[in-house]
């Protein structure tokens, strides 16, 4: 795909679905569509925007695979086992001394895609501290993610890899399709959000944002982890991908917690 034609196709995009692919970047972005036109079996960007400005329900899929969902239960489980013994103890123990809230801990799964990611953090919270109260907000860009997470599920059998068989006897339905139980969404709001262009709420004490900046230009991951810095409360975490790194860190206000964390100074 030619400078040319990839400049055309994100106007397009642009104006169609209101995503602004300037944030991604350029090689990983002309692969990924190069690969959509090949499975819509239509020979030219150019009739394949003329089909999406008549069939709505096809716009909706093109939207949802432009917002890239690679998502598990417990993905990278090491991490997560980081959060119950060292994170999550930390910013209970941060927020009693600080800001002792009703609500408890703020908590949000940014990107969160099919919902696992928030699920992960709901489980987690029961098994590690049952009685701590916190809220969840979810949030994500694709609508048809957004509603297979409202929806709990269904999740396949590849999503749930990394649930003890405990986990799943006590979080999910007996048999598949898979689907989280509803009692582990009652501290969970799912919400439509464009990290990029969209105002985010503050007071966080935990910000979970992994595998998503890594697709996005430096410039794109500057402001978003500015914002994210300015979501935290003080002494909050942001807790990143496995190989993603802050370079020059301190300049949101946010200081090395480990691999994969990041806290807010």
């Amino acid at each position: 795909m030619d400078a040319i034609v990839y400049t055309q196709i994100k106007t397009s995009i642009k104006r169609a679905l209101n995503i602004d692919l300037e944030h991604y970047k350029d090689e990983q972005m002309k692969r990924r569509l190069d690969s959509w036109l090949v499975r819509t079996h239509i020979e030219t960007w150019k009739d394949y925007f003329q089909l999406l400005s008549t069939d709505q329900t096809e716009l909706e899929r093109f939207r949802n695979y432009l917002t890239i969902n690679v998502t598990e239960f417990f993905r990278d489980p090491t991490r997560w086992d980081l959060v119950r013994q060292d994170i999550l103890p930390y910013l209970i123990k941060n927020s009693k001394a600080s800001h002792p809230v009703v609500g408890g801990l703020k908590l949000w799964s940014a990107g969160c895609s099919i919902g696992t990611e928030a699920y992960t953090m709901a489980i987690l919270m029961d098994e590690a501290a049952p009685t701590q109260k916190y809220s969840i907000l979810a949030t994500d860009l694709d609508r048809g993610a957004l509603l297979k997470a409202r929806s709990r599920g269904p999740y396949s059998q590849e999503d749930i890899r990394s649930l003890s068989l405990s986990q799943r006897h006590k979080y999910l339905t007996p048999t598949a399709p898979y689907h989280a139980v509803e009692n582990l969404q009652k501290n969970i709001h799912f919400q439509e959000q464009n990290l990029i262009t969209d105002r985010f709420e503050t007071g966080f004490d935990l910000i979970v944002c992994r595998n998503v900046v890594i697709y996005f230009t430096t410039e794109a991951k500057d402001v978003l982890y500015a914002k994210f810095s300015a979501a935290l409360r003080p002494g909050g975490v942001l807790f990143v991908g496995g190989t993603e790194i802050i370079s020059s860190a301190a300049k949101f206000g946010l200081q090395n917690f480990g691999i994969s964390f990041y806290k807010k100074a």
